[in-house]
């Protein structure tokens, strides 16, 4: 994360009382100090600000350029921290403790307290992948904008089959209740187990493989792990190394015996006396010896040889899996997003 520098007023040596010089310097230093304060004001305010995702995903990039490569991405509603600006641009830190640079005018800058307020608004999740929030209660009307799985609005109340959200910026328009649950319904239905998180995981297939990608609209390998357990409320760190270092490591067995479904598999190079072991790559085990990952797109593979979609390339760099489910919450890093501080 970026450091934030502190300034410290210098000390100045006592002047005899009534020495109109030492007076006027008194006078000069604790001007000096003032002007100097208001300087540092913006400085010490820019550590507390905070911003709300005001579009369906925008894009995280690692400096301040249209030119900069892409390195993540952030959903609608999600609450970010505001470390620094340049012009046009905001550097963030997302929930996943993640700091790259967007567009300012994708964040509604807040608060803390306007940020507690729309963390505990009533709230609607988008649980489609994708879907079209209207100005009007009819598909025939005006798009106010898109959004994805995983996106979430403030809730204004219901309309036959619509319900009628607002955006962190206050525009507003009406969502299809079929697209969408109330967010406490959301989490009273949600469930948490391998198998329900692999079926989400499956519903990405096809989705096309992008850099730096966390949303329905695109993901890369760690990005699709992120996304599959967003979509269940659970936050992971962004990158497959960071992932790497959460949960319970595994030695994995030439069978593959003691892995279970929803353990995370991690690829790379094996370390040795000269250069330490790297992870690049990171996939959901589903059994069996097949495993689903995003490598051009979304799909299932094999890591048994003799399977008709046998990946041998990343057979050969299997390094070792984690199990994370259990550690949610109880971990460093994992945590179901009513748990982080982001979203109090």
């Amino acid at each position: 994360m970026r450091e934030t520098q502190t300034f410290a007023p210098f000390s100045g040596v006592p002047l005899p009382v009534g020495d109109v010089t030492g007076e006027k310097l008194r006078m000069g230093k604790r001007l000096f100090l003032s002007l100097l304060c208001l300087l540092c004001l913006p400085l010490c305010l820019a550590a507390e600000e905070w911003g709300i995702v005001n579009v369906s995903v925008t894009n995280t990039r690692e400096r301040p350029a249209y030119s900069s490569g892409q390195e993540s991405q952030a959903l609608l509603g999600m609450p970010v921290r505001v470390t620094d600006r340049v012009n046009e641009w905001l550097q963030v830190e997302t929930p996943d403790a993640y700091v790259a640079w967007t567009l300012g005018s994708t964040v509604k800058r807040v608060s803390r307290e306007e940020l507690t307020a729309w963390n505990t608004a009533p709230q609607v999740v988008v649980t489609a992948l994708y879907a079209q929030v209207y100005s009007q209660r009819s598909t025939k009307s005006a798009a106010v904008s898109d959004v994805v799985g995983g996106d979430r609005l403030r809730l204004v109340g219901r309309r036959g089959k619509y319900f009628h959200v607002a955006f962190p910026d206050g525009r507003e328009g009406f969502l299809h209740r079929s697209a969408c649950q109330p967010i406490d319904e959301w989490r009273n239905r949600l469930k948490a187990d391998a198998q329900s998180i692999l079926r989400t995981a499956r519903s990405l297939t096809g989705v096309p493989y992008m850099w730096g990608g966390t949303s329905p609209k695109g993901v890369d390998c760690s990005g699709f792990v992120r996304t599959t357990l967003y979509l269940h409320d659970i936050i992971i760190p962004r990158n497959a190394s960071q992932q790497a270092r959460t949960g319970e490591r595994l030695e994995i067995a030439p069978d593959f015996s003691n892995l279970v479904p929803g353990d995370l598999l991690f690829f790379g190079s094996r370390g040795d006396e000269s250069r330490p072991e790297r992870v690049v790559h990171v996939a959901f085990y589903v059994g069996d010896g097949r495993f689903i990952h995003s490598s051009g797109f979304v799909r299932e593979a094999s890591l048994r040889p003799g399977d008709p979609d046998y990946d041998d390339y990343n057979r050969g760099r299997l390094l070792f899996a984690a199990r994370v489910l259990p550690y949610i919450n109880r971990q460093e890093g994992l945590f179901t997003t009513h748990r982080h501080p982001f979203y109090q």
